[in-house]
Formats: structure tokens, C-alpha cells, sequence
């Protein structure tokens, strides 16, 4: 038989289960709220991805029509340009240029033959189109062309190292700024050894005054003999003074009537003798002689 103690026990133990179940009854229910917050979260960020996505896909396409624009200009100016090169390509330029020449011509015949049928002067009326300056100009032009035509044959050997020291004095090109640069440091040797006296005028410009005149060369200065030329300046007149030996040369050679080619005489007699031959005979022997070089003559 139980007693009351062992009675008492299982209905403590009950009462506590009821406890428990009690206590942990309201911890379960405030947990719908979350399940229902994270079930409303769920398709809010759905919706966030389809937008993102549809951003994207907007953002592709307007790229990809702009690339497809982009593409149509540019076929569209390759296409005229294309059209364009073969026009100028199919056009001769030297035949457009003889046309404008002898059009230009031919205006200028015609304007003549009516200005003469109509009794005025031609050379009067045609200066109307210039002005005073630009007929002088034009003129000067005129005779420097004609002195240069009168120039060119051979005269004399001063007339030939004139124009050969015309020809050099325009292919020269100073360095201008080497210049500026050995000027300003020849100034400021001679203002610190006293021979230049650095002189502000009203104006504000800087003059230097040579005190005893030794700064400016004179035909008793014998200071150039100092100067050291760089590496550049003398590699440059050596191969001007080799260019002018090679051109010298030449004209001797075109004087001469020598050629380049192989010495096949043994004197002067001889060589005329060769070249009379080749005169007549050339047109006959040139394969035969090229058959030879190669060695395929049998």
C-alpha cells in the first residue's frame, strides 16, 4: 500500500510538469511574428533581384543599339570614303592638270584676241586685276627666275663656287639655340673680367656697353681660333666636304663620258673602238653577253 508521502510526490511532479509546460508556453508564442516578418522579407528581395536583373537587361540592350548605331555610321563613312579613293584613284592627275593648264590657256588667248579686236592694250588691261605691289612683286619674281635660267650653264669657276656657296648657305640650318646659349656666356665672362658694363636704360632694357672695345671681333681678333667645335659639327662638315668630293667626281665622270660599268678597253683608242662596236652591234650580242653571265650558254 502507498503511503501518503508517496502520494503526495507523483502530484508534486505533476504540478511541476504543468509548471514547465506553462513556462515554456509563452517563449513559443511570440515567434509567429518572426515567421511572418521573414515570410513579407522574402518577396521584397525577389522583387529587388527582378529589378536588378531588369536594370541589367534595360542597360544591355540600350548599349547594344548604341553599338549597332556606332556600327551603321561607320560602314556608312567607310563606304563614302571608299567611293571617294576610287574616284580619285580612277582620275589622272597629271590629265586634270594639263586640262587646267590649257584651259588657262586658252582664257588667256581669248581675253587677248578680244582686247585687241576691240583696239585697247592687253598688258594695261590686265594689270587692272593686280595692285601696285602685288605687279612689283610679280616682277621681281619674273627676273629672278630669268637670271636663274641664265645661271645655270657654266661660266666661269668664281661663278660656279658662288653658286655652290649660295646652294650651302641655303641648305644651312643654325642652331639658334646653342647660339643664344655661347652668346649669353660669352656676356657674362666679359662682364665678370670687366670688359662689359651692364647698362639699364629708362625703358627698362638692358644694354651692354663694350668699355675698351675688345669685345667685338674686329680684323686683328684671333679669339675664334679658341673655339672647339662638338662631335655633331665636325661629323656634318666632313660629310659635306665628302659629298661635294662625290659630286665633283660625277661631273668629271659626265664630262668625260665614263660609266659605271665594267673597264672592257685598255686605252683611250680602244675604248672608242669598243663603243662603236656596241653602237651597232648591241642589239645583236646583249642576250648572247647576258647568257654568258649567268652560265647558261651552251
Amino acid at each position: 500500500m502507498p503511503t501518503e508521502h508517496e502520494i503526495a510526490q507523483p502530484a508534486a511532479s505533476s504540478a511541476e510538469t504543468k509548471e514547465e509546460h506553462t513556462s515554456e508556453q509563452p517563449s513559443d508564442v511570440p515567434q509567429e511574428p518572426a515567421v511572418s516578418d521573414a515570410s513579407e522579407s522574402a518577396p521584397k528581395g525577389a522583387d529587388k533581384k527582378d529589378d536588378d536583373a531588369a536594370s541589367k537587361a534595360r542597360l544591355r540592350q540600350e548599349r547594344f543599339k548604341a553599338l549597332k548605331a556606332r556600327a551603321k555610321t561607320a560602314t556608312e563613312r567607310n563606304l563614302k570614303e571608299t567611293a571617294a579613293e576610287t574616284q580619285r584613284l580612277a582620275t589622272d592627275p597629271a590629265l586634270l592638270s594639263s586640262i587646267s593648264r590649257k584651259h588657262a590657256f586658252a582664257s588667256h588667248n581669248l581675253l587677248k584676241a578680244d582686247t585687241e579686236a576691240a583696239g585697247e592694250d592687253f598688258e594695261r588691261k590686265r594689270a587692272w586685276d593686280w595692285t601696285v605691289d602685288e605687279s612689283e612683286k610679280w616682277d621681281k619674281r619674273m627676273d629672278k627666275k630669268q637670271r636663274h635660267r641664265d645661271d645655270v650653264a657654266f661660266q666661269d669657276y668664281t661663278q660656279d663656287a658662288r653658286k655652290v656657296y649660295k646652294r650651302q648657305l641655303r641648305e644651312m640650318q643654325p642652331n639658334l639655340e646653342s647660339y643664344e646659349r655661347d652668346k649669353m656666356a660669352a656676356i657674362e665672362k666679359a662682364a665678370a673680367n670687366g670688359d662689359l658694363e651692364i647698362v639699364e636704360t629708362n625703358d627698362g632694357e638692358m644694354i651692354a656697353v663694350d668699355k675698351n672695345g675688345t669685345f667685338y671681333s674686329t680684323a686683328d681678333t684671333v679669339g675664334f681660333t679658341e673655339n672647339k667645335p662638338d662631335r655633331a659639327a665636325v661629323d656634318k662638315l666632313v660629310s659635306d666636304l665628302r659629298k661635294a668630293e662625290e659630286v665633283r667626281l660625277k661631273k668629271r665622270r659626265d664630262r668625260r663620258g665614263d660609266d659605271d660599268g665594267d673597264v672592257t678597253y685598255i686605252n683611250e683608242k680602244n675604248k672608242q673602238f669598243n663603243q662603236k662596236l656596241a653602237r651597232f652591234y648591241n642589239k645583236y650580242t646583249t642576250e648572247i653577253r647576258d647568257s654568258f653571265e649567268r652560265g647558261t650558254m651552251i
